[in-house]
């Protein structure tokens, strides 16, 4: 096969974007996925039993501050309004996620305004911890031991195994508590759903004459040959056959169960407590809340050590994975004609609307380097 064509592993998202970008630049596209489907881990599809539209890699909600990227995807499938509202069980009660006011209030047994909130949480925070270095530390100092106990603790421990004080702050720099009563999960200025769901909108993407896909395919390093250039968004330690180790993840079990009506009115309640084995229930159905079904289909998500043959999920990035994802680096940086992208191929955690910003910005640095004459960067957004 002559090298005037372009072969990118994984038909995820970053797959998907990557190879719409070029075929429309004249590019003759082929991607090759080992799964039976397209969309990677945010593949939908309707449940047989409810005809729910169900993640089946668990929920993947929308949501972006990239005008450029909402475009982009709606115009491949229509975005509708959905509002991420999370629920929490701990002690015997609900409370709203992310922490705010109204959450403030009922635990406390208050009934405060944003200033007396404030100033309460103030008191209670461990103002000892002046800079934080763990988990534990930076939500002690943040919101106290109580609102690190009910709702950070426990979730902490059974979603990354292992206790906050072995986490970095860095996790939870960011913490998420309001003095005021928006329970709108996410700050983003785009927030939605797509109306048919996100497989329908990755084979939209894929929808071009430029473009072959090919399914159930395992991927040899002796094809890459045939092409010009290899965009590779297979896991990066994967690549080289797992030579120096293997990079920590953490990875989910899902457990269905399905109910007559309504189990628990929303789409996401967190479990807390650590005696509860699972991290939260999931009720699909509220995902597409301009549907309407009478039956409804949850998973109950239990989190767990990622062995060979599991799904990744969450990438560890603790000090002996940054270790060894620079050694991982240092080989990759050497092959030539090849971009790592992607969570997997970056090892990184990535929300949708950065994979596909991510995507875009690889495709354009791809065509600026052809028309510059200059080799294609391993990686164009470093994972170190």
């Amino acid at each position: 096969m002559p090298k005037t064509s372009i072969l990118l592993v994984g038909a995820g998202l970053s797959g998907a974007v990557i190879g719409r970008e070029l075929a429309e630049a004249g590019y003759e596209v082929t991607i090759v996925d080992q799964r039976d489907h397209v969309a990677g881990n945010c593949h939908t599809e309707r449940d047989a039993e409810t005809d729910v539209m169900i993640h089946v890699y668990g929920p993947h909600i929308f949501h972006t501050d990239d005008a450029e990227v909402w475009d982009y995807v709606n115009r491949f499938q229509t975005f509708l309004p959905y509002k991420n509202r999370v629920k929490a069980t701990s002690g015997g009660a609900v409370y709203s996620l992310p922490i705010n006011l109204h959450t403030i209030n009922q635990f406390f047994g208050k009934t405060m305004r944003p200033d007396e909130a404030r100033s309460f949480i103030e008191a209670k925070a461990d103002t000892s911890i002046e800079t934080p270095e763990t988990f534990e530390e930076q939500a002690l100092r943040f919101v106290g031991p109580q609102l690190y106990e009910a709702f950070f603790k426990g979730y902490t421990i059974k979603q990354w195994g292992m206790s906050p004080t072995e986490l970095p702050a860095s996790i939870l720099k960011r913490l998420p508590v309001r003095f005021n009563y928006d329970d709108n999960y996410f700050f983003h200025q785009f927030q939605g759903m797509p109306e048919n769901g996100y497989t329908a909108m990755v084979e939209g993407i894929l929808d071009h004459p430029g473009i072959t896909v090919h399914l159930s395919t395992t991927f040899t390093q002796d094809q890459a040959g045939d092409y010009d250039h290899v965009f590779y968004s297979g896991p990066l330690d994967g690549w080289f056959d797992y030579r120096l180790g293997r990079l920590g993840y953490r990875t989910l079990d899902f457990e269905r169960f399905t109910y007559d009506g309504d189990y628990q009115g929303c789409a996401v309640m967190n479990y807390g407590e650590e005696g509860v084995p699972y991290t939260r229930i999931t009720e699909h159905k509220h995902f597409s809340p301009w549907e309407s079904h009478e039956g409804s289909v949850c998973y109950r998500e239990y989190s767990r050590a990622c062995e060979p043959d599991d799904i990744p999920y969450y990438p560890i990035r603790q000090v002996k994975e940054k270790a060894l994802l620079s050694d991982y680096v240092a080989l990759a940086e050497k092959v030539e004609g090849v971009t790592f992208v992607g969570r997997l191929g970056t090892y990184r955690y990535l929300d949708m609307d950065v994979t596909i910003r991510e995507a875009l910005d690889t495709a354009a640095a791809f065509l600026k380097h052809r028309d510059d004459g200059t080799s294609m960067p391993t990686f164009v957004k470093p994972p170190l």
